[in-house]
């Protein structure tokens, strides 16, 4: 089934912040639609009201400096969009990008020029198989990105997340798990895979987890259920996290995106660990090279 998605809130009706951003504060997830760039035949949702100059109008009014694009599903693997982006965002903009296997290195090279730090890993479209399929398509990709001083990014349904954990623990390569692990009670998920979660993130210094989607897993739930999944986090690693406002929030175009910046101040009351997550982070990965 292709879901609706609803029109773009207007970025001034957005909930301010209601602590002062430090300098360079960094959305390190958000996607953008545009007309006339080639999508997958068989989309999840209907064409997203979700352009590049609606989302810098968000990042003015909430004082988002910086910003890191992922390439969404609705793409798959034509980067097109995602670099022409790149080109009009300038160098306070980053990117994600989805390849197949055969992309070669001079593509590759030509995205890192552009601002390109990263692979997705749509282990979504993955999630049947074994996990040593995964865990050996995982290590192929890896050799991509380490050249580059690139990391992967997981787009992973928590199960998967739950099943590559004895393998992550001690992955040697940078990576970052999208949306908090996408831990839901709805998939079988439970309180004790969260705390295996926390504790490849205390002990590998390689894994870092994006503070997105919290809608995501509460689905339905109010937002203060995701609380203290978000808290454990900040205490666990403050270091190793970074926060993505996951817009346009798919299908929900409104979606209030200040409501969620202003999550990180109950998950991370301390300005230190506020800090670390929306600019250390995002100089660490994607900004320093």
């Amino acid at each position: 089934m292709t879901l609706e998605t609803k029109p773009m809130r207007r970025a001034e009706s957005n909930t301010l912040p209601t602590y002062e951003l430090p300098a360079g504060s960094c959305d390190a997830h958000f996607h953008v639609f545009e007309p006339g760039y080639p999508h997958v035949s068989n989309p999840l949702y209907t064409f997203p009201d979700g352009t590049l100059d609606q989302y810098l109008a968000l990042a003015d009014v909430l004082g988002i400096a910086r910003m890191v694009l992922v390439q969404p599903t609705f793409y798959g693997t034509d980067n097109s969009l995602t670099l022409d982006v790149l080109r009009r965002a300038g160098s306070r903009c980053r990117a994600v990008v989805r390849v197949e296997e055969n992309v070669t290195d001079a593509e590759l090279d030509q995205f890192h020029q552009l601002g390109v730090r990263a692979i997705r890993l749509d282990l979504f479209a993955r999630a049947e198989l074994p996990t040593a399929e995964i865990i050996d398509y995982v290590r192929r990709m890896a050799t991509r990105t380490a050249p580059r001083g690139w990391h992967l990014q997981f787009y992973t349904p928590g199960w998967v997340v739950r099943d590559l954990l004895p393998f992550l623990a001690d992955f040697d390569e940078p990576y970052v798990i999208d949306h908090m692990g996408y831990m839901k009670e709805e998939d079988g998920l439970t309180p004790a895979d969260a705390d295996r979660l926390l504790a490849v993130l205390r002990d590998n210094g390689n894994c870092w987890i994006k503070l997105s989607g919290p809608y995501r897993i509460a689905k339905g739930k109010p937002l203060s259920s995701v609380q203290e999944l978000g808290s454990a986090l900040v205490k666990t690693r403050p270091d190793r996290l970074l926060w993505g406002s996951d817009w346009p929030h798919l299908p929900d175009g409104q979606r209030d995106t200040g409501e969620l910046l202003n999550l990180l101040a109950s998950w991370a009351p301390s300005p230190e660990d506020r800090h670390q997550i929306l600019v250390d982070s995002a100089d660490q990965l994607f900004f320093n090279n």
